[in-house]
């Protein structure tokens, strides 16, 4: 290689901020959107790591105190018709409509197992938009931004042989500049696509499976009501 051409190459900055302040305007756009949708993509998952660790954690204590042996219309008035937890409005849900079942004679207004039933499922319903909520953005960022990366480096390759044709010369330091530019902006795409889909089906296996708790829970909680009405 020509002493001139590795002159003129080492003094070309290849930092990450160098290519990114020699790239063309939609270069540079291109990469900003994929920088922004990566540190939307690690705000989601931080966040959703912290939710989902929560519910978990309130599923364990209300579970301990369901079967602590206190009677559930003491653990019904405790927790109050607004609770924190996730497992508990599941519960409360249940309760408040067995307590509007009663007549008041005493006895149970017919269908009152169906009724418990539904609601119990709506509240689940409810948890589980609200667990998943921000989840399809980790999929939008997982499947799109690898193809924003690739159109960006596509535009800048491009760009990088206009230039080469422009000057009539392929040194590595008129070649070298363009091309790494070009190549930045897949980088990028990857490093916010790799994650998204890494940690989108993480966070979807563990939305299902506490969601899977909050539905046990809810059979188990209207099988003991089952056998109060029938007895």
């Amino acid at each position: 290689m020509e002493p001139e051409t590795l002159a003129l190459a080492s003094e070309i900055d290849f930092s990450m901020w160098g290519l990114f302040l020699r790239a063309t305007l939609t270069v540079k756009i291109v990469m900003l959107i994929l920088v922004l949708a990566s540190f939307w993509a690690w705000a989601v998952i931080i966040q959703k790591l912290l939710v989902y660790r929560r519910a978990r954690s309130e599923a364990r204590r209300f579970e301990d105190a369901f079967w602590s042996g206190e009677p559930l219309d003491e653990l019904y008035q405790k927790l109050g018709p607004e609770p924190e937890g996730r497992a508990a409005s599941v519960f409360v849900a249940g309760m408040t409509e067995w307590q509007r079942s009663h007549r008041a004679d005493g006895g149970m207004i017919p269908g009152a197992q169906a009724r418990i039933d539904r609601s119990m499922d709506v509240a689940i319903a409810k948890e589980a938009e609200s667990l998943e909520k921000g989840l399809p953005l980790l999929a939008t960022v997982g499947s799109t931004t690898p193809f924003i990366g690739l159109f960006g480096t596509v535009w800048g390759i491009m760009n990088a042989f206009i230039e080469i044709a422009e000057q009539q010369n392929t040194n590595l330091a008129v070649v070298a500049p363009g091309i790494a530019e070009a190549l930045l902006a897949t980088g990028l795409g990857l490093l916010a696509a790799i994650p998204a889909v890494i940690f989108y089906n993480k966070l979807s296996a563990d939305s299902e499976r506490i969601v899977a708790g909050y539905e046990a829970f809810s059979d188990e909680f209207a099988t003991i009501l089952s056998r109060q009405l029938d007895g």
